[in-house]
């Protein structure tokens, strides 16, 4: 199976690295929610708007906001 994002090996959906990020998002949203009451698809926004944010977690922020799926 192949990353849906950049086609290296995949573990389930994605690569190693793009994994990684993916249950990074995942894990803090939860945060995020209580702190500011964001909703899913703002939370992705913001990810891929913020400049700190590293570039696998805004390519996974991007494809889930792409797709709509978490």
């Amino acid at each position: 199976m192949k990353c849906r994002i950049c086609n290296r090996e995949a573990l389930e959906k994605y690569c190693e690295l793009h994994e990684k990020a993916y249950r990074n998002i995942v894990e803090k949203y939860d945060d995020w929610r209580k702190a500011m009451d964001i909703s899913w698809k703002e939370y992705l926004n913001e990810i891929v708007k913020n400049p700190y944010t590293g570039s696998w977690a805004k390519e996974v922020a991007g494809q889930l906001l792409k797709n709509e799926d978490r």
